[in-house]
């Protein structure tokens, strides 16, 4: 199964490393100390996650998110 999914990147000061979490997918989560790395890691965590519920015949959740911004 192929898609776009929403990943939400942040820099973890006490890991020294990046932190990712896929929040349409729940649990869904990796780490790594580079951007390409973690990148890689939760590209292949939803992968992961995306087989094991195919493999259940659970439901994949839809994208719910979105990016808005605001200005102050």
């Amino acid at each position: 199964m192929k898609g776009k999914f929403k990943v939400d990147l942040v820099y973890d000061a006490e890991y020294n490393g990046y932190v990712a979490e896929c929040p349409s997918l729940p649990g869904c989560m990796s780490q790594d100390k580079t951007v390409s790395e973690t990148m890689a890691n939760i590209r292949e965590a939803i992968t992961g996650y995306l087989k094991a519920a195919k493999q259940k015949h659970l439901k994949i959740p839809q994208e719910t998110y979105s990016t808005h911004f605001v200005t102050v």
